[in-house]
């Protein structure tokens, strides 16, 4: 019996795309094909690998006003805002290929006399790469193409919200010039993708999403001990001292805790600021939030579109009467917001005061148009609230000294420490997280590290 998968438009709640879900029988004839066509493709040339990346990038590329619109129909992100995530795409592609050589290099481990040695590389075979909707091409992206690179097969399954950003990879990566086989994209239910994993037939799975579905892969992991990397959630927090530059401090925090509606894993979700600051700080950041403009996303005004359901805007309403009810002061109207209406997926963005961490919004994943602020009378007092999380992706410090940022970002239970800047990837450095932020890490040189495996040399010479 064929089953279904529909799609459904945060924009307008309109049908928007249906797919037919594959079956376990029909995953595992995808996995063949993969192990056959990466039998051959781990024996192409590492340069010629780069170059079919570098082309997929221009590729890709091409289709840039296409995929901007089909992303906000998809998950609601404003148009205007579409094409900066095929920049990032192209620039982490960019840059994984551009790392290949050093990171793929044999490691030779030193002379012995008598004997050559040194530690190789080799692909892990086919890879599962399981994708979200908040960021779908660059959450992507982190894993396709250096897997690839790395000589592996990819087998792509991307959220039901966003089906046809793994067939846009897919489109790209065939115009490109990859063999065939080498890259595929598959629908499939949670159920089917779980007996893959268990059944022990992909070789690593490397998943972004939340807390609950990374503990679902890892269960199906560990029967048959498949390598995973996960990467889920924050709670990620700023702090800004009182030596920040104030200007600075406000606008990238707005931003970096609206922008995609909230919905980023390293979006900014609770702000701690030094006593002096903070009744100012406050101000011009409620001021600069009542500029944005919630709307229909098809509009090159909009600036804060829909969340990607109706549920995940009535999580976030929740949080925030809850916090309310304890205490907390909101201070937008969301009357201010028009198009903001409750039960729909357009929710207006909230800053909230007179927080603490008893509450589920200071200590629970929003994922959602809401930030609480909080006064801070040292840098201990900043450091020991930072810490206070179950989650531990970015943080960043707002500060002149950057002596003191170090110190305080040598204290933190972070994967990534920002000073001066926040919500943003750069694909140099390693995109890793603790605690329930994840396990592993993508990009940079280190990134490839689990897409392969070492294999030893020992080399006696002569006779």
């Amino acid at each position: 019996m064929t089953r279904t998968q529909r799609t459904f438009s945060p924009v307008d709640g309109s049908l928007y795309v249906e797919r037919e879900l594959a079956d376990v029988t029909e995953l595992e004839h995808v996995v063949q094909r993969a192990r056959r066509a990466q039998a051959e493709w781990r024996r192409v040339p590492l340069a010629q690998r780069c170059q079919l990346a570098r082309a997929f990038v221009e590729r890709f590329s091409l289709a840039k006003d296409e995929i901007a619109k089909e992303l906000t129909w998809q998950m609601g992100r404003p148009l205007r805002y579409g094409p900066s995530e095929v920049r990032g795409v192209a620039e982490r592609a960019t840059f994984m290929a551009e790392a290949a050589p050093g990171a793929l290099a044999d490691i030779d481990v030193g002379p012995k006399p008598g004997f050559e040695r040194f530690i190789r590389r080799d692909p892990l075979g086919v890879v599962l790469v399981l994708a979200p909707w908040n960021y779908p091409y660059l959450t992507a992206v982190n894993s396709v193409i250096p897997a690839l690179i790395a000589g592996n097969a990819v087998i792509l399954k991307h959220s039901d919200q966003t089906p046809l950003c793994a067939e846009r990879f897919f489109d790209a990566i065939a115009e490109a010039g990859f063999p065939e086989h080498v890259f595929q994209v598959v629908h499939a239910d949670h159920a089917a993708i779980g007996t893959l994993i268990s059944g022990g037939s992909v070789d690593f799975v490397a998943f972004t999403g939340s807390v609950a579905g990374g503990d679902a892969v890892s269960r199906a992991a560990a029967v048959r001990r498949v390598p995973i990397g996960l990467e889920l959630g924050g709670k990620d927090p700023a702090y800004v001292r009182a030596d920040a530059d104030f200007k600075s401090a406000v606008e990238n925090l707005v931003d970096g805790a609206f922008f995609n509606s909230g919905q980023s894993c390293c979006g900014v979700e609770r702000i701690y600021v030094a006593q002096p600051l903070y009744e100012r700080f406050v101000e011009a950041f409620v001021a600069l939030t009542n500029d944005y403009r919630l709307g229909r996303p098809l509009d090159p005004e909009v600036t804060l579109g829909p969340l990607v359901r109706a549920s995940a805007a009535d999580f976030v309403r929740a949080q925030t009467r809850e916090a309310v009810k304890q205490g907390a002061r909101a201070l937008i109207d969301p009357k201010h917001f028009a198009a903001d209406a409750p039960g729909t997926a357009y929710l207006a963005p909230q800053v909230l005061v007179d927080v603490n961490h008893d509450m589920r919004v200071m200590n629970e994943e929003s994922f959602g148009p809401v930030v609480g602020i909080m006064p801070v009378s040292s840098d201990e007092a900043a450091v020991a609230l930072m810490n206070d999380s179950r989650y531990g992706l970015t943080a960043s410090i707002w500060t002149a000294d950057r002596a003191a940022a170090l110190a305080i970002g040598d204290q933190l239970a972070t994967g990534t420490v920002f000073l001066n800047r926040c919500d943003y990837l750069d694909p140099a450095l390693a995109w890793t997280g603790v605690k329930d932020s994840g396990r592993g890490c993508t990009l940079s040189r280190l990134g490839y590290d689990a897409l392969t495996r070492p294999k030893s040399f020992h080399l006696k010479l002569g006779a």
